[in-house]
């Protein structure tokens, strides 16, 4: 195999980020894949996509229930399983396609094998023979935890992975985790029709979420899941002829027809080698990285999972371009201030920068503005007054710190925050934006108009109690 400038070690959204902007600054590169249906990772492959294109499903399911309050009737949904499952390949087919192509016209070479280091030059490349590098990028992502207790070998049994592959709709199913990944994928599941009962050890749902942001997804899926239990931990499970019969810290005992393990993820470092090179790991398990990427080994990069939290596909693209101008001797440095995140339930819940739980704990003094979104007349006029928009303001500066929406549509909403925090916007920056009426976005000008004093709308708030 021809040696190459840049080795990149998989094939995500990290990867093949920093695969494409290398070759854009003129380097050689060799995109090493060890994924069967092409290039896009676990994100694009089995996480990200798939599960976004299942929960538009269960949004439309839902929408179709509640337009009977606006008075327009639906019969109940038909589920064609087949057909569900063609229309989510063809979404990632077309997605995996489009990858592939980009990486032809770059004239990044793609090579498939799982890959290990041979030393800190050289990758063994199973299939395909040995490969010289000048520098290498590792984006090996990560896999799905699943701890010995729930390892029964039973295919009732399912990581997200499984639970993405749709082959079929339980009558009844236990999610165990109440993390993003369990309650995107329980809702998916509830609105094909499973009776959903979720499990969570802590003593609320999306631990380390703002509490005022997760209420209102809480109260929301009280009502569609069959049962919440909070603080509370699966001691047993075992297989049974009539399903997963699951033993919790309540002393209760129930069976279910499948169980989906959703408790986090690991960094993916085993048989990479690494041993035979100066790379090291943390005591979590993930490679030490400075902030242009680089690991204790001069040669080697590394970034997305496999470099550290959090585990967001778009923190990877970031750090890979980052990888990659310095892979190419480029001034280079991963200094973003706010990294978004967005759990993509119903309502969506997302955040960015300082939150009011993490002020608290460092004990700093912050001011907040609120705007409820029973005050917008865009919610009020779809129906999802549910939301809210909380800004976190530094009481000197007033400089925006923080920004957390939950509501229809937040994970889009939090882009201007976004901007915001990474700008060092102060609340008269936001109040004093035109934002379009009616808009959901205006929330975010509202909120800080609250902060300010000069709110115009909040009476209707208080109004409605």
């Amino acid at each position: 195999m021809a040696d190459t400038q840049l080795a990149v070690i998989g094939a995500g959204p990290g990867g093949y980020a920093a695969a494409f902007h290398a070759a854009d600054l003129g380097l050689k590169v060799t995109l090493v894949n060890d994924e069967e249906r092409g290039l896009g990772g676990t994100c694009l492959i089995r996480g990200c996509i798939p599960s976004k294109a299942l929960l538009h499903v269960a949004r439309v399911v839902g929408e179709a229930r509640e337009a009977a309050a606006w008075g327009v009737r639906y019969g109940a949904p038909k589920i064609e399983l087949e057909a569900l499952r063609a229309w989510k390949e063809r979404v990632i087919g077309q997605l995996v396609g489009g990858l592939s192509e980009l990486a032809k016209r770059r004239g990044v070479t793609v090579v498939r094998g799982r890959a290990s280091f041979a030393d800190s030059g050289t990758l063994e490349i199973e299939g395909a023979g040995r490969l010289r590098f000048e520098r290498a990028i590792l984006a090996s992502g990560s896999v799905p935890a699943m701890p010995k207790l729930f390892a029964l070998g039973d295919p009732r049994v399912l990581d997200s992975t499984g639970a993405l592959a749709l082959e079929s709709v339980p009558g009844s199913l236990l999610v165990v985790g109440g993390g993003y990944i369990g309650l995107e994928m329980g809702s998916v599941y509830a609105a094909l029709g499973s009776r959903v009962t979720v499990v969570e050890m802590l003593d609320g749902l999306l631990p380390g979420a703002d509490r005022d942001l997760v209420k209102p997804l809480e109260a929301r899926l009280a009502k569609s899941f069959e049962a919440i239990h909070l603080s509370t931990k699966v001691e047993a499970l075992a297989a049974r002829k009539e399903g997963i019969e699951v033993a919790l810290s309540t002393g209760a005992k129930d069976v279910f027809d499948r169980v989906l393990v959703s408790i986090g993820r690991r960094p993916r470092t085993e048989g990479l080698g690494l041993e035979r090179t100066k790379v090291k790991l943390d005591a979590k398990g993930f490679v030490e990285v400075d902030d242009r990427m680089r690991t204790a080994d001069p040669r080697i990069l590394a970034i997305g999972d496999v470099a550290g939290e959090p585990m967001l596909a778009h923190k990877a693209s970031r750090e890979g371009k980052v990888a990659a101008e310095e892979a190419a001797g480029k001034p280079a440095s991963f200094d973003n201030v706010a990294i978004p995140a967005v759990v993509f339930t119903d309502p969506e819940i997302a955040w960015c920068g300082l939150t009011e739980t993490e002020a608290k704990a460092a004990g700093r003094e912050v001011k907040v503005g609120r705007f409820p979104w029973a005050a917008s007349g865009r919610a009020l006029a779809i129906g999802r007054t549910e939301g809210m928009t909380k800004l976190i303001f530094d009481p000197e500066s007033e400089r925006l710190l923080g920004v957390g929406i939950v509501g229809a549509g937040a994970g889009e909403l939090i882009a201007e925050a976004t901007l915001a925090v990474e700008l060092g916007a102060a609340a008269h920056d936001l109040a004093d934006t035109i934002h379009a009426h009616p808009t959901l976005a205006e929330t975010v000008g509202e909120a800080a108009e609250a902060f300010l004093g000069q709110a115009t709308h909040l009476y209707v708030a208080k109004r409605r109690g």
